[in-house]
C-alpha cells in the first residue's frame, strides 16, 4: 500500500456549489450578447474553464464578436449572487475535517473569489494557506494545463503519483492527469447533468463519486490498488 502524500481539491462544484450559479450567469450574458446557450450546456461543455477562456472559445466557434466587458459584468454579478446564495456542497465540511492527509485547493478561480466563497464556511481555515489560484502561481496557466497541480505538489515536496485529486470537470481531470496524478471524479454538485459521470471517466478519472462521505473509503481503496498507474 502506498500512503497518499497529498489530497488536492478543485473548488467550484466540488467544495462550493458555485458552478450552478456561474452557469446561470454566463448563460444569461451570452444569450444577451447574441449567443443563445442554456445553463445546462454551459455546465456540460465549459465547467472547469475560466470565463475568459469560455468567451474566447465561443468567439472562435461562432465568429460573433464577444465584448470584453462581459468579464467585468460577470465578476460583478457573481460576487452579488455568491454573497447571497452560495452553499457548500453537502457533506464536504465534515469530510475535510476528518481527512488525515495533507490537503490543498487547486482552482481556476482567482484568490479574491476563493476567499469570498470559502469564508462562508469552515473551509477557508481548513485549507489556508494552501489555496492555489492557477493564474497566480507557477507559469500562471489555467486548467486544463497542469500548472496549478504541479505547483501544489512542489509546495509539499509530494510525488505526483501519490497525489489524489477530486475534480468535477473533464478540463480539471485533464489538468490533474497531465500533472501525473490520480483523479476521483465528483458529480454531487448542483450543476451535474446526465452523462456527467461517463464524461469524467472518459477524461481519465479512475472512479466517480456523487457523495463526499464516500471519499475517505475511496481514497483508501485506491491507495491499496495502484497497479498500472
Amino acid at each position: 500500500m502506498s500512503k497518499p502524500q497529498l489530497i488536492l481539491f478543485d473548488c467550484d462544484g466540488v467544495l462550493v456549489d458555485s458552478e450552478y450559479i456561474a452557469a446561470q450567469v454566463e448563460s444569461e450574458l451570452l444569450t444577451d450578447a447574441g449567443y443563445p446557450i442554456s445553463p445546462e450546456e454551459i455546465a456540460e461543455r465549459f465547467a472547469g474553464l475560466t470565463w475568459p477562456s469560455i468567451l474566447m472559445e465561443i468567439e472562435r466557434e461562432s465568429s460573433i464578436p464577444i465584448s470584453a466587458s462581459l468579464i467585468e459584468k460577470s465578476r460583478k454579478i457573481m460576487k452579488e449572487r455568491i454573497t447571497k446564495e452560495l452553499l457548500t456542497v453537502d457533506g464536504i465540511e465534515d469530510v475535510v475535517s476528518q481527512l488525515q492527509y495533507p490537503k490543498a485547493i487547486c482552482s481556476n478561480s482567482n484568490s479574491d473569489s476563493l476567499e469570498l466563497m470559502l469564508k462562508r464556511s469552515t473551509l477557508y481555515d481548513a485549507f489556508a494557506p494552501h489555496i492555489y489560484a492557477s493564474r497566480e502561481v507557477g507559469n500562471k496557466e489555467p486548467k486544463p494545463a497542469p500548472n496549478v497541480y504541479t505547483y501544489a505538489a512542489q509546495q509539499f515536496n509530494a510525488d505526483p503519483k501519490q497525489c489524489f485529486v477530486i475534480e468535477d470537470s473533464s478540463h480539471g481531470i485533464h489538468a490533474a492527469r497531465a500533472a501525473g496524478m490520480r483523479v476521483i471524479g465528483f458529480t454531487g454538485g448542483a450543476h451535474t447533468y446526465p452523462g456527467h459521470a461517463d464524461k469524467l471517466t472518459e477524461a481519465g478519472a479512475e472512479t466517480v463519486i456523487n457523495r463526499h462521505r464516500d471519499l475517505p473509503a475511496v481514497i483508501a481503496a485506491m491507495a491499496e490498488w495502484d497497479e498500472g498507474f
